[in-house]
């Protein structure tokens, strides 16, 4: 049985990114790899920290303090047989951890991205701010690579230049224990909700499609939408509800909703999006409405799962198709749910997810 280190930004439980790529297998890998140690760069104290407003000095504090406990790491990874890397093991800088590890420790890492993070989505971001950041570090992990577990075939792509070794695992939801409609309360059926969730980062792409949403609650006085994020959008809409994001009620409030929308322009950075949202909506047996972008196209077929919309128009026609058919909603919500549980779904993944640490 072999001995595994998961090296990750975040403490366990807390971001989208680590819950749905690695930590909801971790109990299969005690069970059939080997014993595993998952090592975040931020302790939830550190976390917590760091993205809370002000408070310079202790968010000073806890990345220095991040880093020492990052480097001290190093001194025990001669132990292990794998390195799960998820995204990067310091977030500025150059790769010297992953160097030690893959050049001087000769540590099998498997490398795990599911964003095109060898760009930025922040086109005003500083030549300053780029180079601190580092991004072209992602190449130099993939060379160094015993194999690179991504997300989607565009990330692949960018990974195959520089290793061979690459498997695409998607985002994959756990449609038996954790996104299953027994999990959450039953749609009221007084209103037909129109929702979103995401992060503060993806709210951009929301705030794009205030025009439609107003054009829609203007004609149809029954539809209210529901925004789950980490931060409030404060969209100029009447009929709206925000509910933080939160771990212990994230299912319940998805199953709230009726129809559920997925906007994205379509750019480098977004054709590396894993189709989160979609997955989660349609595991939720609930239909989505996305922009075709990237993998997008893959887990929604248009006119099956939900839609696809390019326009302002296409956005309005498909909602207001899906407001005046609950039974098309039905259908549609049930293949989703379906197209999930074979394609996307935990069960179907495991036997590819466990071959990494082969």
């Amino acid at each position: 049985m072999s001995k595994i280190l998961f090296i990750c930004p975040y403490p366990a439980n807390l971001v989208p990114s680590q819950r749905f790529r690695f930590e909801q297998y971790l109990s299969q890998v005690n069970q059939k790899c080997g014993l595993s140690v998952t090592k975040p760069f931020f302790t939830e104290r550190a976390y917590l920290t760091f993205y809370q407003s002000g408070n310079l000095l202790s968010k000073i504090h806890a990345i220095v303090h991040s880093y020492v406990r990052r480097y001290l790491l190093l001194l025990r990874a001669s132990r292990y047989d794998f390195i799960f890397i998820h995204r990067e093991t310091t977030p500025v800088g150059p790769p010297i951890a992953e160097w030690i590890l893959a050049k001087l420790l000769r540590k099998k890492i498997i490398y795990d991205f599911d964003d095109a993070i060898w760009l930025t989505d922040k086109t005003d971001e500083s030549v300053f701010k780029g180079i601190f950041r580092w991004r072209s570090k992602v190449r130099s992990i993939c060379k160094w690579s015993y194999k690179i577990s991504c997300g989607n075939s565009y990330l692949a792509a960018y990974a195959k230049q520089f290793n061979p070794n690459v498997f695409i695992i998607p985002t994959t939801i756990d449609t038996a224990k954790l996104h299953t409609r027994d999990a959450g309360d039953e749609r009221s059926g007084k209103n037909i909700i129109i929702g979103w969730t995401g992060s503060r980062s993806t709210l951009k792409y929301l705030q794009e499609l205030t025009p439609v949403l107003q054009a829609v609650e203007k004609k149809y006085s029954e539809v209210e939408y529901l925004m789950i994020a980490d931060e409030n959008p404060k969209l100029p809409l009447k009929n709206i509800v925000f509910r933080s994001w939160k771990k212990e009620t994230e299912i319940r409030d998805l199953a709230a909703m009726d129809i559920g929308i997925m906007p994205l322009p379509d750019d480098a950075w977004t054709r590396g999006k894993c189709g989160f949202k979609a997955l989660q909506y349609m595991a939720m047996s609930i239909p989505a409405v996305v922009s075709p972008v990237g993998v997008n196209r893959e887990i929604v077929q248009n006119g099956v799962e939900g839609y696809w919309c390019t326009s302002h128009q296409e956005w309005f026609a498909r909602l207001e198709e899906l407001i005046l058919n609950p039974e098309k909603r039905n259908e549609m919500g049930k293949r989703g749910r379906q197209k999930v549980i074979e394609h996307y779904s935990v069960a179907s993944n495991s036997a590819n997810f466990l071959s990494l640490f082969q």
